[in-house]
């Protein structure tokens, strides 16, 4: 199933839930007892989310991007304010649907590609509708 946007979300910057973050290395194995531990607090807004007036979230839903850690139900934190770059993952409404995609910037070439050999690479041809909503900086999904 092709990725794509289900849901469009605004940033809540009203409350502030600073939660405990322990500052230390932590091995995939055992943890050294005798490792130091700094406790700050982490307030998860200002995390992942550098420019909240041009901040949103979107809820996924297909695929097509998983190669780049994006899955079906998966929450991506994305900022307009970030310039569309190649090789960046992007929100992109393709002939008025929204679709999550990893963006390609050639000389004359403006392709869309999915991370799932499944799906094909998509050019963007002249006169199409084409636009980049913003940059996915985070994905959020539960393990």
């Amino acid at each position: 199933m092709e990725t794509k946007v289900e849901i469009v979300y605004r940033p809540d910057q009203s409350t502030e839930r600073s939660q405990p973050l322990f500052v230390a290395n932590v091995p995939a194995g055992f943890p050294s007892p005798a490792d130091d531990y700094k406790e700050e607090k982490l307030d998860l807004n200002k995390y992942l989310i550098k420019n909240p007036a041009a901040t949103y979230f979107v809820k996924v839903t297909g695929d097509s991007m998983v190669g780049a850690g994006v899955h079906s139900g998966d929450l991506l934190v994305v900022d307009r304010s970030i310039e569309p770059a190649d090789k960046k993952v992007v929100i992109a409404n393709i002939n008025g649907e929204l679709t999550v995609k990893r963006i390609r910037i050639r000389k004359n070439k403006i392709t869309i590609e999915p991370e799932n050999s499944s799906f094909p690479t998509q050019e963007i041809k002249p006169g199409s509708e084409f636009e980049v909503w913003g940059v996915v900086t985070n994905v959020i999904h539960a393990l």
